[in-house]
């Protein structure tokens, strides 16, 4: 099972890794902050001081076709804040 799925990059996330050393992850919904911890300092070498988790619902689209009701909905997607140790960075540009 791959914990981490991919570092998100977006505006807010990047402004929050460059302050404060806190950097987003979108992650495997059935992982733990044990496991997502376990999983950034191997992936990246780092220490984690902290990890914060939030669980977004899927979304529900129903829309009126002349075949009927046609539903569909989103994944159920699971973000990881990491906050490293002070002093440490993480590259996530880096190309390998």
């Amino acid at each position: 099972m791959s914990v981490i799925i991919k570092p998100i990059i977006s505006e807010k996330a990047t402004s929050q890794a460059d302050l404060s050393g806190l950097y987003t992850f979108l992650v495997d919904t059935k992982a733990n902050k044990i496991q997502i911890k376990e999983a950034v300092e191997e992936a990246y070498g780092v220490k984690v001081a902290d990890v914060r988790t939030m669980i977004y619902a899927p979304k529900v689209s129903a829309k009126h076709t002349k075949k009927g009701l046609q539903v569909g909905k989103t994944n159920k997607l699971k973000k990881a804040l990491v906050q490293l140790v002070e002093g440490e960075t993480i590259d996530i540009f880096a190309t390998n």
